[in-house]
């Protein structure tokens, strides 16, 4: 007898022990554990036997369907989100859940106006104070931070924003804004998704500029071209579908965001455009009707859901298109 055939008989009485008191115990996750162990020995102890070549195919056959089994999970998984998805936020979605603001508990009918103008407007402040913000700094990083000592702090930093919890975020703008402000506005809200939006504008935009061939740059500085106007006229020309891309994958991120608004722009149940005051947005509207028992707030959710959902994939559709564009090549 082998030394793992007496090695497998040990741990297999061991084990069949072990599992006969968990049965004893009423413990049938315990014998069902004990019973795969006791399989995964007698693996090992016929593996040894097979040929070495036997042994690498069998080795290819099993990883090869551990990864289609994985495949095939995440995408019964994802299948499966958007499936109950659609089926509950298709209902919801009709000319007045985009003509109407948010009803009142009780009530039926209504719909989302207020807060897809409300997500919308802060959207597209943050846009506008993230991303140039963003393109400096990768631009800095990019063209300038070769040999420089603070180019490694920036990347230090900017990679601790870009894996931060959104919520310290939040936090952060509400005890450097909100607090000073007296009162929760849109103001607050935008600031914290603009600071969403900077590290993922300067991770894009330096990784685009050092994809430009040094070529390009050289031409120009040959034609006695300053530095300033290389970037500006040649550097971005050449990398300017991946800096948009950066920008959209951007806007992407914080569609959905809930956590920073809770504690900046928190909702607003009524229409309102005034951005210094209590903001209405979708996600904070879908986590507040979500929890609610009123089955029209819960309906008005899925809808809400939904049209995130849609949005944030037309963006990583058209961010891959503009991806796959030849930009580097012009």
């Amino acid at each position: 007898m082998g030394g793992r055939t007496t090695i497998a008989l040990f741990l297999t009485i061991l084990l069949g022990a072990l599992g006969l008191l968990a049965l004893w115990f009423e413990a049938v996750g315990g014998a069902v554990l004990a019973g795969f162990l006791i399989l995964g020995v007698w693996t090992w102890v016929l593996w040894g036997r097979l040929a070495p070549y036997t042994q690498r195919r069998a080795t290819n056959t099993a990883v090869l369907a551990l990864s289609y089994g994985a495949t095939g999970l995440g995408i019964f998984c994802l299948v499966l989100i958007l499936g109950t998805l659609i089926w509950n936020g298709l209902g919801a979605v009709s000319i007045d859940f985009f003509t109407e603001s948010t009803p009142a508990s009780g009530s039926q009918g209504g719909g989302m106006l207020n807060a897809i103008y409300g997500s919308a407007v802060m959207t597209i402040v943050a846009t506008l104070v993230g991303s140039p913000v963003g393109i400096l700094a990768g631009t800095f990083l990019a063209e300038y931070g070769r040999g420089n000592l603070i180019a490694p702090v920036i990347r230090f930093i900017n990679d601790i924003l870009l894996s931060a919890p959104s919520i310290i975020i939040g936090l952060f703008v509400y005890e450097a804004m909100v607090l000073r402000m007296g009162h929760f506005s849109g103001w607050a809200g935008s600031v914290a998704l603009a600071i969403l939006v900077v590290p993922v504008v300067v991770r894009t935009t330096e990784d685009m500029l050092n994809l430009v061939p040094g070529s390009l740059r050289e031409a120009a500085f040959a034609l006695g071209t300053p530095k300033w106007r290389v970037i500006v006229t040649v550097t971005y020309r050449a990398a300017m579908q991946g800096m948009l891309t950066g920008v959209m994958l951007a806007v992407a991120r914080i569609s959905g965001e809930t956590a920073p608004l809770l504690f900046t722009a928190v909702n607003n149940q009524f229409w309102t455009t005034n951005m210094n005051d209590w903001m209405p947005n979708l996600p904070v509207a879908i986590f507040q009707f979500a929890l609610s028992p009123d089955a029209n707030w819960q309906r008005l959710a899925w809808g809400g859901a939904l049209l995130i959902t849609v949005t944030i994939l037309a963006l990583n559709i058209v961010a891959r298109v503009l991806t796959s564009g030849r930009s580097f090549g012009r």
